[in-house]
């Protein structure tokens, strides 16, 4: 019997993908798979996800991982490279890069000229977020380097990465938009990721990114995934395996943070920080069992947590417990624990098992 496991709904995911291509049904799409597969794994959401025309990925040792699983798309290195001799595995693999400092162009013009193939770049230009990509005044002689550089394709795609998307209405939004039009007229551009992909048309221009959208996460702050109709990929499982009758005082766990109120029942479940769980959950984050929702009690340990069963008096040893995904949303979890979405899925450690539901196992 697994102690903790996570349910990957492929279908879900596939769903999801559908939302964002008929979101912006004029741009090609460019699936963000980064970081495992946003703890999804990564090369069974890449082999879910072949309707995308591309992936993004962090690293070079992702971009191989897809490649020598049989993924023949574009894969775009969305942080290019972090050496010149990184350069013969993008070649070799046939690689895209994103190109965002001038020591990276460099490395590109070092390159001999007779090449088999020519480099695929995207130029990254800083339009607000203050992260990578060259300044507005660097943009113009970078471009121009880029496109002389006789190892390069010359149909160069120009990228910026929104600082606010998650709040449509920021002023900051469209500042960097105006931006990014202004410094790039004829050449492809993306702009859009997950929040501006579902509310901000006006970026979606050539390419778009979206990310966490496709995880079934709601990339904005106050607009839960429901509201988006998107579907929960993941859900994250374990056993309540021991029930414990608790006096009223009686203190739970390191610290005695949390006093029983009352004469009660409280259920011990098989996952802890040791398995991806928020080490930070406050005292009442929401938990499934059997449906009911129950909530932690105390504080969370490395293999286990503490939940007030007093809305499940009937529960059981071996009765399955939801941490969040089909049936509880992963942003309440994450607002109680003082994070995102984004950092639970990615936090998932090796000892939780994956379970890959498809089509073929009844699901969907």
């Amino acid at each position: 019997m697994q102690r903790a496991w996570a349910s990957i709904d492929l279908v879900a995911l596939q769903r999801n993908l559908s939302i964002a291509k008929q979101a912006a049904p004029q741009s090609k799409l460019l699936a963000v798979i980064k970081a495992d597969g946003y703890g999804h794994g990564l090369c069974q959401v890449a082999e879910a996800l072949q309707a995308a025309d591309g992936f993004g990925v962090a690293c070079l040792q992702e971009a191989i991982k897809l490649r020598e699983a049989g993924i023949q798309k574009t894969i775009l290195l969305l942080e290019g490279v972090f050496s010149p001799e990184e350069l013969k595995w993008v070649e070799r693999y046939k690689l895209s890069m994103v190109v965002h400092q001038v020591q990276q162009l460099e490395w590109l013009e070092q390159l001999a000229d007779s090449r088999d193939c020519l480099i695929s770049t995207w130029l990254k230009l800083d339009t607000g977020m203050h992260r990578l990509g060259f300044s507005a005044a660097q943009f113009v002689e970078a471009e121009a380097r880029l496109k002389s550089c006789a190892a390069v394709d010359g149909d160069i795609t120009v990228m910026s990465h929104f600082a606010n998307a998650d709040l449509p209405t920021h002023p900051a939004n469209q500042q960097q938009l105006s931006l990014l039009n202004a410094l790039s007229k004829t050449s492809p551009k993306s702009m859009a990721n997950s929040a501006a992909l579902l509310a901000l048309p006006q970026s979606h221009f050539d390419w778009v990114r979206p990310g966490i959208m496709l995880f079934g996460c709601s990339p904005f702050a106050e607009w839960p995934a429901e509201g988006c109709e998107l579907h929960p990929v993941m859900t994250l499982k374990a056993r309540l395996f021991e029930i414990k009758s608790l006096k009223k005082g009686d203190a739970i766990g390191y610290g005695g943070g949390w006093v029983s109120p009352e004469d009660m029942k409280v259920g011990v479940v098989s996952i802890g920080y040791g398995d991806g769980y928020p080490r930070h959950a406050a005292n009442g984050t929401p938990v499934w069992i059997n449906g009911y929702e129950c909530s932690l009690a105390g504080r969370v340990s490395m293999d286990m947590i503490c939940v007030d069963l007093r809305n499940y008096p009937d529960a059981q040893c071996g009765d399955e417990a939801v941490l969040w995904g089909a049936g509880l949303a992963i942003e309440r979890v994450a607002a109680a624990a003082g994070t995102i979405g984004y950092e639970l899925l990615c936090g998932i450690t090796p000892r939780v098992k994956l379970e890959y539901l498809r089509v073929s196992d009844g699901q969907g």
